[in-house]
């Protein structure tokens, strides 16, 4: 009989393990000596203490499912048990007894763990399903649209939840995108339906524009135009193609209409510019009456500048004013000259003069005074109409005082 200190063979070749509660039966040896059969058994012994110490390292390193460490457990838990094998058996159940504490532990861990993670998961799907339902009332369309189309690609990175949580808080979600692709749409329709609106009027705009552009009524033509484009910014905009074409025929029309004007313009500014040159040397020539000496040939003189002037025609607005100023100026010297000879061959002329020189002594006397203050107060326009109405009262004194003098020889 051979034994160790975990088992023994008898002399019939069966095989004992010694346990706390006695010898067991594993199994008998016939085929060689007792030591070989306890080495046999031992190896038993060995591989499946192999076995629990593998359950040991998945349990510990890696993910292995609890419900899969389980399995395993109880399936080794029976081999011990029942082992056919000889060593610690004792040892090798509370290996297991340890293990199953272990994945206990593993499993309410996991469950603390996916509990806290679908909190986790619950209250970011809320936050997504928070922001979606604000974004539904957007109407910055581009902004909101990107960020809902990156709030699904979040939500399918997320985990899911129970079933019911993650179908209601997915139907709010959905139905928040819903309700911005339908506001969305809406606003677009509306905005295509105003743009068709817009494009239609104008059209009719251009057709009007292209319709002027050949008007030479410069003025009213001009104010159409500025009506137009008026009307035009009121339109609206039309589709981006169709407000580009009709645009570039707008302004087209209106620049043919515009650079007829300003050449006809330039044209006539030139062509007044040269007459406001000849009226200027004709009031050289008109000015050189003055002062009066010959009153007949003063008038035949007159006559002729005034014919000449009449032939000219137009001068630049600006200019005019002061033009017809100067020559009226030698028109009413003329005038008064005629006046005086008629009161020289008045019997009352004598008084009449006297009382015609006074008058417009006082007369000069006045705007000279009102000169001085203007040129004081620095009033350049008013100094220059006083200017010339006092350059013409003088020539009146002038010739009211020789004819006074002619009245005293």
């Amino acid at each position: 009989m051979s034994s160790e200190p975990w088992g023994r063979v008898d002399e019939q070749g069966t095989v004992y393990v010694r346990t706390a509660d006695g010898e067991r039966v594993v199994g008998s040896w016939q085929a060689g000596s007792p030591e070989e059969a306890l080495a046999y058994f031992e190896r038993k012994y060995q591989g499946l203490a192999a076995e629990i110490a593998l359950l040991e390292h998945r349990v510990r390193k890696t993910d292995l499912a609890t419900k899969d460490a389980q399995t395993a457990l109880d399936h080794l838990r029976a081999q011990v048990v029942e082992a056919h094998a000889v060593g610690d058996l004792e040892s090798l159940a509370k290996r297991l007894d340890t293990l199953t504490g272990e994945i206990e532990t593993r499993q309410n861990e996991r469950k603390i763990a996916k509990a806290k993670a679908q909190d986790e998961t619950r209250a970011a799907k809320d936050k997504l399903v928070a922001e979606a339902e604000q974004l539904a009332e957007s109407t910055q369309w581009r902004e909101a649209g990107d960020r809902l189309r990156a709030l699904v690609d979040i939500w399918k990175g997320l985990p899911r939840l129970d079933r019911k949580s993650d179908d209601e808080l997915w139907h709010r979600f959905s139905h928040a995108r819903s309700v911005f692709s339908k506001h969305r749409k809406a606003h677009f329709a509306t905005l295509d339906s105003e743009r068709e609106q817009a494009r239609a009027v104008k059209e009719k705009l251009v057709a009007q524009a292209e319709a002027l552009s050949s008007s030479t009524e410069w003025g009213d033509t001009a104010a159409a135009y500025r009506d137009l484009m008026t009307s035009w910014k009121a339109a609206g905009r039309a589709q981006r193609d169709a407000e580009e074409e009709l645009w570039a025929r707008f302004r087209g029309a209106q620049d043919v209409f515009f650079q007829a004007r300003s050449a006809t313009f330039s044209e006539r500014d030139a062509e007044q510019g040269e007459n406001q040159k000849l009226k200027e040397a004709l009031l050289v020539e008109a000015e050189a009456i003055l002062p009066i000496t010959d009153l007949k040939a003063a008038k035949a003189a007159l006559r002729g500048v005034s014919e000449r002037w009449e032939a000219i025609g137009h001068v630049p607005r600006d200019a005019k004013p002061k033009l017809d100023a100067r020559l009226n100026t030698v028109e009413r010297a003329i005038r008064e000259a005629e006046e005086a000879e008629w009161q020289r061959s008045n019997p009352e002329a004598r008084a009449r003069a006297t009382g015609m020189t006074s008058l417009l002594q006082s007369a000069v006397d006045k705007l000279q005074g009102e000169l001085d203050k203007a040129r004081a107060a620095g009033n350049a326009s008013k100094v220059a109409k006083l200017e010339n109405e006092l350059a013409g009262r003088q020539l009146l004194l002038d010739q009211a005082l020789k004819s006074l003098e002619e009245f005293s020889g």
